[in-house]
């Protein structure tokens, strides 16, 4: 990997799904990865959903301070800031692409960060969104 890559969040929640099987082994496969080579990228909205779901989504839901650890630890990649100019992006994308709000706030990040790859489940695998590719690392 010599690009930075983006993650959505749904990758970050499934390295701490235990229960999730083999999306969890991946999961936890391509963060190490990213990790090694240092070129994981999220945002302000990953680190925000990350929390959310870790406190409510998991089979063994973690407290509040085992969720701020695990934000911690990611809070080292680099992570992108949403402002105003962010949500007005995200809109364009959100248009163009007919795709959620929310997908296209992630999307500007990942772009303004410079990725050229998106690890998504959320997204089409193959897809190509403002010149980024969208992997889904649970295809084989």
């Amino acid at each position: 990997m010599s690009d930075k890559c983006f993650v959505d969040t749904n990758i970050l929640v499934y390295t701490q799904d235990l229960a999730a099987g083999e999306k969890c082994s991946r999961a936890q496969a391509l963060t190490s990865e990213l990790w090694e080579v240092r070129k994981g990228v999220i945002s302000t909205q990953v680190l925000q959903e990350l929390y959310t779901a870790l406190r409510r989504k998991l089979k063994s839901p973690m407290s509040a301070l085992e969720a701020a650890e695990v934000l911690q630890d990611y809070a080292e990649w680099e992570v992108i800031v949403n402002n105003r100019e962010s949500i007005f992006r995200a809109i364009e994308i959100e248009s163009r692409y007919k795709i959620s709000f929310w997908d296209g706030l992630m999307l500007q990040a990942a772009e303004r960060a410079g990725a050229r790859t998106v690890y998504s489940e959320d997204l089409s695998h193959g897809g190509s969104y403002a010149g980024m590719l969208v992997v889904n690392p649970f295809i084989p």
